[in-house]
């Protein structure tokens, strides 16, 4: 239900998503999505526990760990949106879309950023099959 009133209240202010908060007013998910804050080239993304898990969550972690990208679980402070360098969002529809702003505060160039960018073409590569598929994650039927 919770998902629902998130999606309903987004549209009802005229965005095309919301982002939930937790108990605690922290960052949690979309309605629908696990979301990734970017921040001087770290991937930051809420704690399990906090969030449902995602395939595609897990999915983006293992990839940018492989990049060597730095990601961290952790708890992240709503006022975190407005000074991220990078915002998306990770799911089975969404797969990953990045977030231009966030209450009307534009996330970093408000374009996708460049490792949002190489995320998205690993992650396609892999699904598309013009890379390999080193994790076994697809399965031909």
């Amino acid at each position: 239900m919770n998902s629902q009133l998130i999606k309903v209240d987004a549209l009802a202010d005229g965005y095309h998503e919301g982002i939930g908060l937790d108990v605690f007013g922290m960052v949690s998910e979309g309605s629908g999505e696990n979301i990734f804050v970017i921040r001087d080239g770290v991937i930051f993304t809420p704690p399990t526990g906090s969030v449902l898990s995602g395939i595609t969550r897990d999915t983006v972690i293992t990839l940018a760990k492989e990049m060597k990208i730095p990601v961290v679980e952790q708890a992240i402070a709503r006022e975190m949106l407005y000074i991220a360098d990078e915002v998306f969002f990770t799911g089975t529809a969404a797969e990953i879309t990045p977030v231009a702003s966030v209450d009307h505060v534009k996330v970093g160039t408000g374009t996708r950023g460049p490792i949002t960018e190489k995320l998205q073409k690993e992650f396609f590569g892999i699904i598309s099959g013009e890379a390999e598929d080193r994790h076994k994650w697809l399965k031909y039927l």
